[in-house]
């Protein structure tokens, strides 16, 4: 399994588009820095440009910002590509029959498909945090603040405080999307068109926020997959983080148990003719 992961992998590192949608990880962080440098905010504007008014404060909670900025659309993107591009990309490209020639299990394939999919996506999103903790520390230097503002969000947190809750907001954001990269793999082994699975996949994303958005749909809006995905966010609140956040990493499971599910059991019965 190892084997075949690390040869998925060396082929990714090989593609462009990697370095692309992971280049776009990096850049946003970068643009999000010089504008605040050049034009700081003010706290009037709203909690999320108070987000920002705090990263000018603190270079620490920049990548907090940036993170929170990316997660709603470009990073969903990026991790719906690399979920959705998985198997289809073989078989648009007539590469998956010459694959399962070789002495390698459906399974054991599917596997390292999946696996390099979501390391990927884990390696884009840890990038964003990464990146904006090296911009904010050289615009803004690395210090802890003791702000807040009315409605309890701000920040009374050491460096070391501020540093572990960014890890674990990144890893939170990254399992957050795991439904998008479920869905999206599961698409991608019923199609032969990329951007269909890519689509499905970020199309699950757009429904589900427009669908909680909608307060008359009442309690189904808790089954949604992203109903808790910027709970995160409580970590860097006065209030800390919050049960929202065990009810948005636990809620993921079903979603991901699901379509991978689907997935296994359509693959492995699949003709393969391209």
């Amino acid at each position: 399994m190892f084997a075949t992961f690390r040869a998925e992998m060396v082929k990714q590192w090989r593609r462009p588009r990697t370095y692309v949608a992971l280049g776009v990880t990096v850049v946003v962080p970068i643009i999000v820095g010089i504008a605040l440098k050049a034009n700081p905010p003010s706290l009037r504007e709203g909690r999320d440009d108070g987000l920002f008014f705090f990263a000018t404060k603190s270079g620490l909670i920049l990548p907090v910002a940036a993170l929170r900025v990316m997660s709603r659309f470009l990073l969903v993107i990026v991790v719906a590509m690399f979920a959705g591009d998985a198997i289809a990309s073989e078989a648009s490209w007539g590469n998956l029959r010459a694959l399962l020639v070789r002495p390698i299990g459906r399974g054991r394939l599917l596997g390292a498909k999946l696996a390099s999919a979501a390391f990927l996506a884990l390696i884009a999103t840890a990038l964003i945090s990464i990146t904006g903790l090296v911009v904010g520390g050289i615009a803004f230097g690395w210090h802890p603040i003791d702000l807040s503002i009315p409605g309890g969000f701000g920040f009374q947190q050491s460096n070391g405080e501020i540093i572990r809750n960014l890890a674990l907001a990144t890893v939170y954001v990254f399992w957050g999307l795991s439904p998008v990269i479920a869905l999206g793999f599961m698409v991608s082994t019923m199609t032969d068109a990329p951007a269909g699975a890519i689509f499905a996949a970020f199309g699950l994303y757009i429904v589900s926020s427009i669908v909680d958005a909608i307060t008359a749909v009442g309690s189904i809006r808790y089954a949604l997959p992203t109903h808790y995905f910027d709970s995160w966010s409580d970590l860097f609140t006065t209030h800390g983080a919050s049960s929202d956040m065990v009810r948005g990493a636990l809620l993921p499971i079903g979603y991901v148990l699901v379509f991978c599910g689907i997935a296994w059991w359509w693959f492995r019965r699949k003709d393969i003719l391209s």
